[in-house]
């Protein structure tokens, strides 16, 4: 990672661009370049951030960008690689003690209540079909002398 950074850094400094202009242009903050150029992935919570920000500084600096996120992914492999499984199983024992935050957008599959569609097209078609119903009762109702009226806006029309 020590090597990525400063062959980012020496590119950079030959270029004469300075930090700041390098963060402007990238939209990411000058620290976070800092600590690419000095190979503290520490400073980053994920290394997939990590890696697309070392891929998007060597396009901007003109670098082989797909042979620096191959040599990070080496290094990563290499990095990961050393972690021993009890400590793989100590974080996946933290992660799994660690409290579900309950919210109404990430219901649990079982407590959620809904109703099947098919239910809801009935519903729909029986509201369509009152509707109708409603309409036509309407065009066709008969007044007193038997004779039918068909109701357009404010005027009534006989049918004889």
């Amino acid at each position: 990672m020590k090597e990525i950074g400063e062959r980012l850094k020496e590119t950079r400094e030959s270029m004469g661009i300075s930090i700041e202009e390098a963060a402007e242009d990238l939209k990411i903050r000058p620290a976070q370049l800092e600590n690419i150029e000095e190979g503290n992935k520490e400073a980053f919570k994920d290394v997939f951030y990590l890696k697309f920000f070392i891929r998007d500084y060597a396009k901007y600096l003109g670098l082989n960008y797909e042979e620096m996120v191959e040599e990070f992914n080496e290094f990563l492999f290499d990095y990961t690689s050393k972690i021993s499984l009890d400590d793989i199983r100590k974080a996946n024992k933290k992660q799994n003690k660690t409290k579900k935050i309950a919210s109404p957008y990430t219901l649990e599959g079982k407590n959620q209540k809904s109703i099947p569609p098919f239910i809801i097209y009935i519903l729909i078609f029986i509201v369509v079909c009152i509707i109708a119903y409603c309409i036509v009762l309407l065009a066709t109702s008969k007044d007193d002398n038997g004779k039918n009226d068909i109701i357009k806006g404010e005027n009534i029309y006989e049918l004889t």
